[in-house]
């Protein structure tokens, strides 16, 4: 009864100095079994920090209208793209977004954002949203995320937003890998960026172009494929993320640039937004996990041996006293290793 709680109270404990939020001892234990870990990308395992690199035009509206209809387009939405284009049109233009010229914004799923400005209806998305609209449009070779223009349903250009892969990412692909852990990434973001980014870390397996149900999809076929007493986890941080974050055995959120629904569903929340926190995250469920088994095993030895002895008559009482009372000491004193993180 003293060694499994206290354990993993230790583990929790442990996990937490070190900017990790677990929400209970069963994720805990489900991350200690982890083999597999599918990752969203943007966010997750890049900054989320997105510039614009390229404004390309096919019809007549020049770059900076082209970039002034994607702004405003975008100007209700918190996502990292929304921001930058922002960001870049007040920037260059030096004025500020006047919502009060937006009207009837409708966000859609996994595709983008459909809105009313200055009396004519503009779509900004990804290549699903022109394909759902059967607007024809022109594919972007770049290796980043790409935002389609569609005023009126036609087409007008495509604007392309560079994000910047973490620090510690590689470390965190790198170290999975050693300890015997697939990695396979999920994104809603064009092919052409999700391999770039892919290959730059090493990942096993790429999906791109989800949409969420797609991501959902995906999850359940790993599950499907893992043994039957491996985990898998999934690490992400945006509201399409939910739904995926709630089916893994253990979805594991980030805290700083996650958005509340991500962090709200998530079993884990990564408070530092660090990719490499994953290997902690595994090293303490292990090593909380070893702990409980040796507390245990210790606890129950002692006492069938004391029993033993004590049919026998070759101890006396003073040995059942440390059978009960010395093991929960040493128990408990063995859990609180699992509050020591290197």
């Amino acid at each position: 009864v003293i060694s499994v709680p206290l354990s993993f109270f230790g583990g929790i404990g442990g996990a937490s100095k070190i900017g990790l939020l677990v929400k209970g001892s069963n994720y805990l234990e489900a991350a200690g079994h982890t083999e597999c870990v599918v990752m969203d990308k943007t966010g997750t395992l890049t900054k989320g920090v997105f510039k614009v690199e390229e404004v390309h035009t096919c019809g007549e509206l020049s770059e900076d209208k082209l970039l002034r209809y994607a702004a405003y387009a975008e100007a209700n939405s918190s996502h990292p793209i929304s921001v930058s284009l922002r960001e870049d049109f007040e920037e260059k233009s030096g004025e500020k977004v006047d919502k009060s010229q937006i009207g009837d914004v409708k966000e859609i799923a996994g595709h983008g954002v459909q809105a009313v400005i200055e009396g004519h209806t503009v779509l900004a998305g990804n290549a699903k949203l022109m394909k759902r609209e059967q607007i024809t449009y022109e594919e972007a070779s770049a290796a980043g995320t790409v935002v389609h223009i569609a005023i009126d349903g036609k087409y007008e250009g495509y604007i392309t937003i560079a994000d910047q892969i973490k620090d510690d990412a590689a470390e965190a692909i790198r170290g999975l890998k050693a300890r015997g852990i697939k990695t396979v990434m999920l994104t809603g973001d064009s092919r052409a960026g999700a391999e770039s980014v892919g290959a730059k870390l090493g990942i096993d397996e790429i999906h791109a172009e989800l949409l969420p149900e797609n991501k959902v999809e995906e999850v359940e076929k790993l599950l499907a494929s893992k043994s039957p007493k491996g985990k898998l986890m999934f690490v992400g941080d945006g509201i399409n993320d939910a739904p995926v974050l709630a089916r893994a055995d253990v979805g594991a959120a980030m805290g700083g640039l996650g958005s509340d629904a991500a962090i709200e569903a998530a079993d884990v929340v990564i408070m530092t937004d660090e990719p490499s926190k994953l290997l902690s995250l595994m090293d303490i469920a292990r090593k909380t996990l070893g702990i409980a088994k040796q507390n245990v095993v210790f606890a129950l030895a002692v006492k069938l041996i004391v029993l033993v002895l004590s049919a026998i008559g070759l101890v006396d009482m003073w040995a059942a006293v440390f059978a009960d009372v010395g093991v929960s000491v040493i128990a408990i004193l063995n859990a609180m290793r699992a509050l020591k993180v290197e």
